[in-house]
């Protein structure tokens, strides 16, 4: 009897409030676009390069210059919600990435596409964390676990949805309509934050904007991936192409910590968060995620294209394995999170990402299909499991106060990572090529296998901070920290 009770009890706590889940719905349909955009853009990348006469090394920009401009602007949104509150700046980052999108659709050159996709990356860039921040406010930091689940569905419809609608689009209708869908669904997106979320008040205590802070920050991580991208156009690192803007961006990053650690006003990013050994192992992975999640997103499409000699929209077809391996996987991940904790999830999710990476690094033109396909279904079960419980760790035995900083610094983190994990493994396939080429071997196969050997190198290399993560479970926490 008494036991029975518990369990209803249990039920009652694990049930979400119908406006949140109201809420939680409208704001997740809004990042549909920016979520599917990117999967859409890495399909078609070979596509618009032919067209706009590029190379791997210049047309990753594309797509690196997008998540760089997430990672810029996400800074900014923590002081932007603080003075707009959380509908305004929602609505705000959507029609800024509406705005880009048109803008992206009329592009007449590599120049401008890549100028406008900053633009769309600035509005994707304020839109997800607002997103996050707003949910984890209203929810007060219950059921962190199950708001996970349900902020992370349009991440697992996205890798499954994305590269068929974009391939389907590109063979079809050509890549401009990549940019065009997004405009209906961004319209849709502004009319049902409008009428069905409530309207929220500015903070009454105003916070300060940390100019400094993001002329340091933002500047280092553009410089380091610039100087990054230049290494396959300037043969190694040895070219002051390379290592100019390296170390320009290293000493921007040890300025910006000085800074930081000495600074009166609330900094962009709040360094005292890493005082906390499962925070700072958190967000060691998170950066690690982006690269391999972001470059796996890069080479497969590719692969399959300049290796395989598929079409675009097969290419696409061939990636569904890996985003029903996620959904089958990270559907679950919150409530499992919440149960046990955030290590050994991530631990055996690490070692099965680099499972089904590992056929990649052998693979070629003559490989099984189903091989490659058993592999990428492996891969993105893997890829499931490590991200919801990453988001949860990161609030686990913070205040309140501390929510909207580490929400500011695990999306940068994360962003951040993505954009490393573009433009090294571009360069990496570059290099390699040239390489190759200049030795008389025509071999794109062994290019995209040096590339994919890396990927699984920096997902067993992930191992180690998570051996690092908190060991107790989010419920406990909670305890304690009432």
């Amino acid at each position: 009897m008494t036991e029975s009770i518990a369990n209803d009890s249990n039920k009652q706590k694990d049930k979400i409030d119908p406006i949140l889940l109201k809420v939680s719905i409208i704001l997740v349909f809004g990042t549909l676009a920016p979520l599917l955009d990117s999967t859409m853009v890495n399909v078609a990348i070979k596509t618009i390069a032919g067209e706009l006469k590029s190379t791997v090394s210049v047309i990753q920009w594309v797509i690196t210059g997008y998540v760089l401009a997430m990672a810029i602007a996400v800074p900014i949104s923590g002081w932007a919600i603080n003075r707009l509150g959380g509908k305004r700046l929602y609505e705000f980052s959507l029609a800024i990435f509406l705005a880009g999108s048109i803008l992206s659709s009329l592009s007449w050159n590599i120049g401008t596409l890549i100028g406008f996709r900053l633009l769309q990356g600035i509005g994707a860039g304020l839109l997800m964390p607002t997103m996050t921040n707003m949910l984890v406010q209203i929810s007060g930091g219950r059921n962190i676990g199950h708001m996970a689940s349900i902020v992370s569905l349009p991440m697992l419809l996205a890798p499954i949805l994305g590269p068929v609608l974009g391939g389907i689009i590109v063979n079809s209708l050509g890549w401009r309509w990549i940019f065009y869908v997004n405009i209906p669904v961004s319209i849709i997106a502004l009319l049902l934050a409008f009428w069905g979320i409530p309207a929220d008040s500015p903070a009454k205590e105003k916070q300060p904007l940390d100019i400094a802070g993001i002329l340091l920050l933002s500047p280092a991580f553009a410089l380091l991936i610039y100087g990054i991208a230049q290494i396959a156009s300037h043969d190694g690192l040895n070219s002051s192409a390379v290592l100019v803007p390296v170390l320009m961006g290293l000493i921007m990053m040890a300025a910006f910590v000085f800074y930081a650690l000495h600074t009166r006003i609330s900094p962009v990013l709040d360094l005292h968060l890493f005082r906390s050994r499962n925070f700072s192992a958190t967000s060691v992975l998170l950066f690690m995620s982006g690269i391999i999640t972001n470059g796996g997103m890069l080479l497969l499409p590719l692969f399959y294209q300049q290796v395989r000699g598929e079409s675009v929209l097969y290419a696409g077809l061939m990636l569904i394995p890996q985003g029903i391996g996620m959904l089958l996987t990270r559907s679950q991940m919150g409530k499992l999170t919440d149960r046990i904790g955030a290590r050994p999830i991530v631990l055996v999710s690490l070692i099965i990402t680099a499972v089904g990476t590992l056929p990649f690094v052998f693979a070629d033109s003559t490989t099984s299909e189903i091989l490659l396909a058993v592999a990428l279904l492996i891969r993105g079960a893997g890829l499931g499991g490590v991200f919801i419980p990453l988001m949860v760790s990161a609030y686990v035995g913070l205040n309140s106060g501390q929510i909207p900083h580490a929400s500011i610094a695990t999306r940068i983190l994360q962003t951040i990572g993505g954009a490393f994990g573009s433009a090294v493994f571009a360069t990496i396939v570059e290099h390699q090529l040239a390489s190759r080429s200049a030795a008389g071997i025509h071999n794109a196969a062994g290019a995209y296998n040096f590339a994919f050997g890396w990927s699984a190198g920096f997902t067993v290399a992930a191992v180690i901070p998570a051996l690092f993560l908190a060991v107790y479970k989010q419920s406990e926490t909670r305890k304690e920290s009432n």
